[in-house]
C-alpha cells in the first residue's frame, strides 16, 4: 500500500431527523435553517480544495412531499420501547413538502451534493434507525436499510458506505449491510471513552469526551489503512475526532481544539496513516461565520500537509475500495479491535 497519509472527511446529514428526540424545533430551528445554508458553502470549499467527501445521509431526506414520503414508509418498523424516538412517528408532525418545511425534506440539497465533483453519498440509513434501541430487531433493521438503498437507487446514486445514527454499532448488523452490498461504515474510535453500549450516554462519559476534544486524553486515533478491515466483512474506517462548532462559552479553549486536530492530522501525515474526521452540517448552523474559518484553518492545515508530505483526501468509498483491493492481491489486513 502506498504509504501516503490520507484526511477522511464525513459528515452526518439528517436535519430535524437525527435531533427531534434531543431538543425542541422552537429551539433548534435557526442550526437546522443554518444547515441548508452551510451546505453549499461546504461543497464550494471542497470542490476549490480537491476535498474528497462522505455525506451519510437519512432516506428521508430524499423526498420533496409528505405524500411521496409516504408512499415509501416500510411496512416493518422499528417497535422501539420508546417511541418517542422513533422518526416513523414523528411524520405526523411534518409539514407538507419541501418549501413549506425545510428541516425535515431535503431532495434540493441532495441534488446539490450530487452535482458536486468527488462527494460521496453514503446512507445514514433510512429512519435515523437505532441500531442499539431497545425493542427493535434485525428484520426491522433489514427493511430500514433496503428500503434506504432503494430509493437511493432511484436518484442514481449507488450506496456503498454506511455511516450508523448515534455512532450504535451492532455487530450483527455489519454482517447484514455486506450481504446488501455496502463495503466500508465509520466505527467509533478505539478507546473506551467511544464505545457505545446503548441508547443513551452517560453524562459522566460525555463530559470526559468534552474535554478530550481539546485535552489529548484518549490518543490521536490515527491508523494505518492494513488494519481497517474488520471480522464483519466491512471495512471499518473509525472517526478520529469529531469537530465541534465553534462555542463562544468556551471560546478560549478553540485554539487547543483546533490545535489537537491538526496534531492528529500531522502525526497521520508523516506516519502515512488514516485520519478521519467528522460533524453535521447542522453544528455549524448557528456560528456559521466562526465554524467555517475554523474549518478554513484545518483545510488550510490539510494543504500544507498535502505540500509538505503527500497528504491525500478520501471519501469513505474511496478508502473501503482500496483497501479491499489490496487485501485481494494478498496484502495483509488485521483489525483495530483484535485487542480491545
Amino acid at each position: 500500500m502506498a504509504n501516503k497519509g490520507k484526511l477522511v472527511i464525513s459528515l452526518d446529514l439528517e436535519l430535524n431527523w437525527g435531533v427531534f428526540d434531543v431538543y425542541s424545533t422552537e429551539y433548534y430551528r435557526g442550526n437546522l435553517l443554518g444547515a441548508r445554508e452551510i451546505v453549499p458553502i461546504l461543497l464550494e470549499k471542497f470542490q476549490s480544495q480537491h476535498i474528497h467527501a462522505t455525506w451519510g445521509i437519512v432516506g428521508f431526506l430524499f423526498f420533496s412531499n409528505k405524500q411521496d414520503l409516504l408512499k415509501e414508509i416500510p411496512k416493518v418498523q422499528p417497535q422501539y420501547k420508546d417511541l418517542s424516538i422513533s422518526s416513523y412517528e414523528q411524520i405526523k408532525h411534518i409539514g407538507n413538502n419541501e418549501l413549506e418545511d425545510p428541516i425535515h425534506f431535503g431532495s434540493g440539497i441532495i441534488e446539490q451534493i450530487q452535482d458536486t465533483p468527488y462527494q460521496e453519498i453514503a446512507t445514514h440509513t433510512f429512519s435515523h434507525y437505532y441500531t442499539l434501541a431497545k425493542g427493535q430487531c434485525q428484520a426491522e433493521f433489514q427493511a430500514d436499510l433496503e428500503k434506504a438503498l432503494e430509493i437511493a437507487e432511484r436518484k442514481g446514486i449507488s450506496v456503498k458506505t454506511i455511516i450508523f445514527p448515534r455512532n450504535q454499532l451492532n455487530a450483527e448488523y455489519l454482517t447484514e449491510s455486506r450481504q446488501f452490498g455496502l463495503i466500508a461504515y465509520r466505527g467509533c474510535e478505539n478507546h473506551w471513552l467511544y464505545r457505545i453500549h446503548g441508547e443513551r450516554e452517560g453524562l459522566f462519559k460525555r463530559l470526559i469526551r468534552l474535554l478530550d476534544s481539546y485535552v489529548n486524553i484518549s490518543g490521536n486515533h490515527v491508523y494505518t489503512t492494513d488494519a481497517l478491515q474488520s471480522p464483519f466483512g466491512l471495512v471499518n474506517i473509525p472517526s478520529s475526532k469529531f469537530l465541534r462548532p465553534y462555542s463562544r462559552r468556551l471560546r478560549l479553549l478553540e485554539p487547543l481544539k483546533l490545535r489537537r486536530i491538526m496534531v492528529g492530522m500531522t502525526e497521520a501525515a508523516k506516519e502515512g496513516k488514516v485520519f478521519h474526521l467528522w460533524w453535521h452540517p447542522h453544528n455549524f448552523g448557528a456560528r456559521q461565520r466562526e465554524s467555517i474559518q475554523q474549518l478554513d484553518i484545518l483545510l488550510n492545515h490539510f494543504q500544507l500537509l498535502r505540500e509538505r508530505y503527500g497528504m491525500e483526501s478520501y471519501s469513505m468509498k474511496e478508502l473501503g475500495e482500496m483497501v479491499l483491493n489490496d487485501t485481494k492481491c494478498g496484502v495483509s489486513s488485521g483489525s483495530i479491535y483484535k485487542e480491545a
